[in-house]
């Protein structure tokens, strides 16, 4: 019913602006000096260059200013509206403040859009088949019967409510003003037709927020509901929900939202998709919530400003600090840490099946999220899904700092891949590797460009390090879990708001353990390990390398990951007394190094080789610091015993307790010795023997510059080339 008194009313308006296409026509008649001319249009006869001098100068016609609809219609519509009957074209008046003259600039615009005759008319009247749509002083003639009214070409101005609001479109900019086409985008169009499809920009950026009770909502709200129209600005931390703080807070003063994650829009795609999500949002009577807007005021600084400035309710989501020149109007700011240990547990929960219906009506995909513009847009599953699995995996995902719709999202991962198993026939439930799966999906690629990512294959089993090394990797290991227990529900974190990143250094001799135990330490927590490539990171130039730093923890800090400096002291080395500019900026190098550490929000493991070699300052900066020595002889076995294998053939003279007893070698030198003896061993087409060991060992030892003295290699000394 809605929809159908909607269209009556467009259509009344439609049939107004005939009557005036029919004067126009009329009035072209009148002055056409060749009327029956087959090629009228085409060209410019002399007869009509003389009918057009004799016209007086000057663009006033002798008709009413602007076209009135019939009162009755009006007191109708009124009537309608009065009822909560969504009238479309009214609507949009209202949201965009536009006058008479702005609906009938529209109208004019969008009737070839709905019927094709005015085409063929608009043709006749521009005395141009070609020319289709109509032009600005077509648009004015036919709404006003002036073309020298500076108020009404200031409608069509780009500050006037038409054009500024994504309306209407003047093009050919290159051509005289009167006669550059309008034109209608396509989504007002199917608005005003009574479609509720979004403009497919704006789809392609939203990210559905699902409901969540968070902290500060209430105040936020309270904000909304004190303004018509607030900006706001939510300083976020990595793993906060700034996008759903905003979103919740605008629903829960009634308020539907669009929420765009502008790192899914393209570069190229960034101003269109400002103003068609700014249009939709007030043809729709939506408010926005976007983020993250640090790219986008970086390199689109013009975008972030007809953002900010819109005319409705406007969250922006970023990491830095705000800046006024942004926006022309104040902001209300407030901070979105991460999400609480207890919140982010049952989001999980919610998420993966324990209680909660999703919008799709499939078990496990959380409460029912705001429905604009299509929430459901990327949501999967089934009516049939099984509820999920127990808490415990919930639970098992507290070190993962992730914001709701991220969480939804590793849900839906963990789902599908669980998928792939069936159980009497029905799909498995996750499980804890399945989930961990899925949060690790949501890392965004950025880090990848700087750092060497590794998928964490060793387990505890596989590292072979002193009992003591092993418990201050445990305790490392449950730091990162409970750290939002102890820092947040605990209190912890101070009044200061110390950082709630982990930074750790292992210190030792190559081949100790060290970059196995950081991923040992990443499987064990479920994340991805990535390497730092210093190739990537140090520069000649001054100031430089810190650019890149900085790039790296910023990437780092987005991404639930381990982040893995390996020889650390290249970067983190000592300070010295300066003696020339180098020492200088080698020193602010470090000293930013230290400050940068001490901000940092993820995970980092620094490993060396010479823990002398690291400034004494970091140490204070340090959550943990681990000795890696080298392996007794009791550990030297379990490593040759893992380094062989159980599927290398061997011969019955191969004595590995005679091998970790005599040469004091560190993990790493055992297996490239393993390697090389078994590749000794598979080109002479035998098993593995002592021969081989021996060699391989001895070539180790000269690597090493190590003598292969006869009190080491006793016995097999003879063995040795």
């Amino acid at each position: 019913m809605a929809d159908a008194l909607s269209h009556d009313y467009l259509a009344a308006h439609l049939r107004a602006l005939d009557s005036r296409v029919r004067d126009a026509v009329a009035r072209r008649r009148a002055v056409d000096p060749q009327p029956d001319d087959n090629f009228r249009g085409l060209y410019l006869s002399e007869s009509h260059v003389d009918e057009l001098l004799s016209r007086a100068a000057g663009g006033h016609l002798d008709i009413s200013e602007v076209i009135v609809l019939d009162p009755s219609i009006e007191r109708a519509a009124d009537e309608a509206e009065a009822e909560g009957t969504d009238i479309r074209l009214r609507a949009m008046a209202r949201r965009f403040g536009l006058s008479a003259l702005d609906v009938w600039l529209v109208l004019v615009a969008v009737a070839p859009d709905i019927d094709p005759r005015y085409e063929s008319l608009y043709g006749y009247l521009h005395d141009d088949v070609t020319r289709r749509r109509a032009s600005v002083g077509l648009g004015l003639e036919l709404c006003m019967g002036t073309l020298l009214s500076a108020a009404a070409r200031d409608r069509l101005s780009p500050n006037g409510p038409l054009i500024s609001g994504g309306l209407l479109l003047v093009e050919d900019v290159d051509r005289p003003f009167l006669t550059r086409s309008l034109r209608v985008p396509d989504r007002v169009t199917s608005y005003l037709l009574g479609s509720d499809e979004s403009d497919p920009l704006v789809l392609a950026a939203v990210a559905p927020q699902p409901n969540a009770e968070l902290p500060a909502v209430a105040e936020l709200a309270a904000v909304f509901a004190a303004q018509p129209r607030v900006l706001v600005y939510a300083r976020e931390r990595p793993g906060g929900a700034g996008h759903a703080l905003g979103a919740n807070a605008l629903r829960a003063v009634g308020h539907r939202v669009i929420t765009l994650d502008m790192a899914r829009i393209a570069t190229e795609d960034v101003p269109a998709t400002v103003v068609a999500a700014i249009r939709e949002a007030r043809l729709t009577g939506c408010s926005v919530v976007a983020g993250d807007i640090d790219e986008l005021a970086e390199h689109h600084l013009g975008s972030l400003r007809v953002l900010a400035n819109a005319a409705l309710h406007v969250v922006l989501v970023g990491r830095r600090s705000w800046d006024p020149s942004w926006s022309s109007r104040p902001a209300y700011m407030i901070d979105a840490p991460p999400l609480p240990e207890a919140i982010r547990t049952a989001l999980w929960e919610t998420e993966l099946g324990i209680g909660g219906v999703p919008c799709d009506g499939a078990p496990g995909h959380g409460a029912p999220r705001d429905g604009t513009p299509s929430d459901c847009a990327d949501e999967s599953g089934s009516d049939d899904a099984p509820t999920g699995p127990p808490s415990t995996v919930a639970r098992d995902t507290v070190g993962y700092r992730l914001a709701p719709d991220q969480i939804a999202r590793a849900a839906r991962a963990a789902r599908l891949r669980a998928s792939s198993r069936t159980i009497n026939g029905h799909p498995a439930e996750p499980n804890t590797a399945d989930v961990q799966a899925g949060a690790r999906a949501q890392n965004s690629g950025g880090l990848e460009r700087l750092a060497r990512r590794i998928e964490p294959r060793a387990t505890w089993t596989d590292l072979i390090v002193p009992a003591d090394v092993r418990a201050q990797l445990r305790e490392i290991a449950g730091r990162v879990r409970l750290r939002d227990h102890v820092l947040g529900t605990w209190g912890l974190g101070g009044k200061a708001g110390r950082r709630q990143g982990v930074a750790a250094l292992f210190a030792g001799p190559s081949g100790t353990g060290k970059t196995m135990a950081a991923e040992t330490l990443a499987g064990t927590l479920g994340l991805d390990l990535y390497t730092i490539d210093l190739a990537t990171v140090v520069d000649k130039y001054i100031g430089e390398t810190e650019k890149n730093l900085e790039r790296i923890f910023t990437e780092a800090e987005r991404v639930n990951a381990v982040v893995f400096f390996d020889e650390a002291d290249a970067l983190f080395g000592k300070r010295s007394e300066v003696s020339d500019a180098r020492d200088r900026y080698a020193n602010i190098e470090v000293a930013y190094l230290l400050q940068r550490i001490e901000q940092f929000e993820g995970i980092a493991i620094l490993a060396t080789n010479l823990r002398a070699n690291v400034d004494d300052a970091f140490a204070r900066r340090l959550d943990a610091l681990i000795d890696f020595p080298m392996p007794e002889a009791e550990d030297r076995r379990k490593l040759w015993e893992r380094s062989v294998g159980s599927r290398v053939p061997r011969h019955p003279d191969v004595d590995l307790d005679f091998m970790a007893d005599r040469f004091k070698l560190s993990g790493g030198n055992i297996r490239n010795i393993a390697v090389a003896a078994a590749f000794l061993a598979a080109d002479g087409e035998r098993p593995l023997d002592m021969e081989a060991l021996i060699l391989s060992t001895s070539r180790e030892y000269r690597k090493l510059g190590r003598l292969c003295l006869e009190a080491e290699f006793g016995i097999y000394h003879a063995l040795v080339p």
